[in-house]
């Protein structure tokens, strides 16, 4: 830094003020970059004043830029220091495949919170006491295989083995999405809705499909599984038989409100929709 006993040429150099005008930063961030020696005053007037260079504006921004992808000013000093195209280029380089991962994971972010902000809106538009039939449009799901409850298995291991699943089937596979029972077609009308026969991820990267059609849905509350969903089953049950509908599909069993939107477990939401069409008289 040289310290300039005349008066500094003000047109040809920066004010402290001008500098964070033009880099779009602040004068106490420039003045404690002065402090901790990561960019210094091309000179010092005999005012004491800080004036910049118009070359030094990039090199506000690539300091900012750095301490917003989290490196210390520490570092950011050391590079500044002894800063050649080399060493700058393998710095451009690494920082930049850090944000590309950034943004991928931002993007897988963006898909989950889309995801759980459509399925807790969803249920503020029900109607929590009807049974009713809608038209659904298809939707990509991810379908485990069957599930195996033999020699004593609960559905807690079936939904650990379902996860393991997932992960073999695609280890960048996303397992935060809600997980949710599926019981086929031959099971409903059984009357068997204890343990789901397969679960699914209600994501938008699955490889299935939970088919388009006419469903009848209804809604109860109360926590996983059962016995909090007997009811609503023998409920929807008793409505097709007296609409002359038909089963043409598995059930799904979904929670719109869990443990992400809900404290209390006997309050969750529970969703089950079955795909039918009307008899032939």
């Amino acid at each position: 830094m040289k310290k300039n006993k005349n008066t500094v040429k003000e047109r040809e150099l920066l004010s402290v003020s001008e500098l964070a005008e033009f880099s779009r930063t602040t004068r106490a961030a420039l003045i404690h970059y002065d402090k901790v020696g990561v960019l210094v005053p091309t000179e010092i007037g005999k005012n004491n004043y800080r004036y910049y260079s118009y070359e030094q504006i990039g090199l506000v921004n690539l300091i900012r830029t750095l301490q917003l992808l989290g490196m210390p000013l520490k570092k950011i000093s050391e590079i500044t220091k002894k800063r050649n195209p080399k060493d700058m280029l393998m710095l451009l380089n690494g920082q930049l495949n850090f944000i590309n991962q950034n943004i991928l994971d931002q993007l897988e972010a963006r898909k989950l919170i889309l995801s759980l902000q459509n399925t807790i809106e969803e249920a503020f538009a029900v109607d929590e006491n009807k049974i009713e039939v809608n038209w659904m449009n298809k939707k990509t799901i991810f379908l485990g295989p069957k599930n195996d409850y033999s020699d004593g298995k609960s559905d807690y291991d079936a939904l650990l083995k379902f996860y393991k699943y997932c992960k073999k089937k695609d280890v960048n596979m996303n397992l935060n999405y809600c997980a949710w029972g599926y019981f086929s077609k031959e099971r409903i009308e059984q009357g068997d809705w204890i343990y789901p026969e397969k679960y699914y991820l209600n994501t938008p990267d699955g490889y299935d499909e939970k088919p388009a059609g006419f469903y009848v849905t209804g809604y109860a509350r109360g926590s996983y599984g059962y016995p909090h969903t007997d009811g609503l089953y023998k409920r929807i049950m008793a409505y097709i038989k007296e609409n002359n509908f038909e089963i043409t599909g598995g059930a799904y069993e979904e929670y719109p409100l869990n443990e992400i939107s809900v404290k209390d477990p006997n309050e969750y939401l529970i969703r089950v929709s079955i795909p039918v069409k009307r008899k032939n008289n």
